[in-house]
This record gives structure tokens, sequence and C-alpha cells, in this order.
């Protein structure tokens, strides 16, 4: 894996300065009495009760962590996005869809990761269906059948369409809050898939393959670290010399 050259490190198109994640608010933390342990070493200052995250290391952990995605941008490896919480969704889906990549915005189903098979199967009935209505397939059907088929298909799409044309348990996994996101953060961790991810005060660091510790609770936060990700992976696809035929 190739270190990220010195002109990304502070203010380039690809990786914020110090002063444009302060600008997001990348480092307001919860409230002291909610700071898990691991964190400690992490917090700045302690203003009004509340953790403000020390911005320098901050940066430091999204180095490494970017690192990591670059190199996996590199060898077109498979990232999936998760967060689910109302700030985090658009900000995914949006990050996602841009690598083409699959995600979940919606409530994480147990299992996606540690038993893959059985969501595959959930998948392939979810393709099945798109493909049979949109080649008229369903015609065959009388009208109150085509009616619980529906139905029961935007059950599924709800909780799956974002991972329709995933074939294999993804390379990494990208979670905003791994706190809430605990479960999918244990199920890749037993997988041995990498979690990157975006951790506030109250997480414990030391479940995290690749921790960024900032603010996970409002849009502007979010969004600088999430698409510093998703630059970083294009930038790793970028660095692959194109093949002459």
């Amino acid at each position: 894996m190739k270190p990220m050259q010195k002109r990304e490190e502070k203010g380039s198109d690809i990786f914020p300065k110090i002063e444009e994640m302060f600008s997001a608010g990348v480092h307001y933390g919860y409230g002291k009495s909610r700071r898990h342990p691991s964190l400690s070493p992490y917090i700045y200052a302690t203003k009004n009760n509340g953790d403000i995250i020390d911005l320098e290391k901050t940066s430091a952990l999204l180095m490494t962590a970017c690192e990591f995605v670059r190199d996996l941008g590199a060898r077109n490896k498979i990232i999936l996005f998760v967060g689910t919480k109302p700030e985090a969704k658009e900000i995914v889906r949006n990050a996602a869809e841009s690598l083409n990549m699959p995600y979940v915005v919606e409530r994480w189903i147990g299992g996606t990761l540690s038993n893959f098979v059985e969501i595959k199967k959930r998948i392939a009935v979810l393709e099945n269906y798109r493909k049979d209505s949109s080649e008229g397939e369903l015609e065959k059907y009388t009208k109150k059948e085509r009616s619980v088929m529906a139905k029961e298909m935007e059950k599924l799409a709800k909780y799956y369409s974002g991972l329709v044309g995933l074939k294999k348990a993804p390379d990494a996994i990208f979670i905003v809050d791994a706190k809430k996101e605990h479960i999918a953060a244990t199920e890749a961790r037993k997988g041995m898939v990498p979690v990157v991810a975006l951790i506030n005060s109250d997480s414990d660091i030391k479940n995290i393959t690749y921790p960024i510790v900032g603010n996970d609770a409002s849009i502007p936060s979010i969004k600088i670290l999430t698409e510093t990700i998703v630059r970083t992976y294009k930038a790793g696809q970028s660095s692959v010399p194109t093949k002459e035929i």
C-alpha cells in the first residue's frame, strides 16, 4: 500500500484541512458523561460539559483510513456503506451510488454479513421480480396476485434495494456511527471484514479497524468525512495505469 502523498495531507482536493473540518463541526463530541474511556486520548478539551475532539488526531486517523481506502480503490474492491440514522441516510446513499457500491440506509438486517448466503437469496428474489416486471412477465398473474407480489417486493426493496448486485461479502465496510450500527460492526469483525467507521466520543475505538473520531450526529460533519472517503477511493482507481490495447 502506497502512503498518501504529502500534498494530500493538508488541504488538497482530496483531504480536508483541519480548518474545514472545524467549520463542519467535526470537533463536537457528546457530553463528558457519555465519553467512552477508550476515546479519552482523542479529546482536546471539555467545554460546558461537552467534549471537544482533537482534530489533529482526527486528521491523522482519517489519513490512515484513507490510505486503506485508496488501496481498495486501486484494486476495485467492494465497500459496503452503512448509515441508518436520519442525518446520514442521504449522504451515505449518495456516496455509495457515486461509486456504484452497495449500501444500507434502513434498518440493518441481522445476518447481512454473518448469514450472507440467506440474504443473497432475498436479494435474488427482488432482482428476479424487477426483471420479470420490466419484461412484462407479471402480466400472466391476476390483478390481485400482482398486488400481493408488489406489496411483498416493496418490503424487500426497503431493506435490500441497496444490496442489489452484491454477489459476495464486501471487502470492507464503511459505517457512520459505529455505536448505533454495532450489529453491523460486530458481524464485520467476526467475518474478518475491515471496518472504516466514523465514531463519536461515546464509542469503543478498540473494536474498529480504521476509526475516524469525529462528530457523527450532524450533516456537515458526516458529509465532509464521507465525501473524503469517496474522493480517496476514486483517487485509488485513477492511480492504476490504463493498459494499452
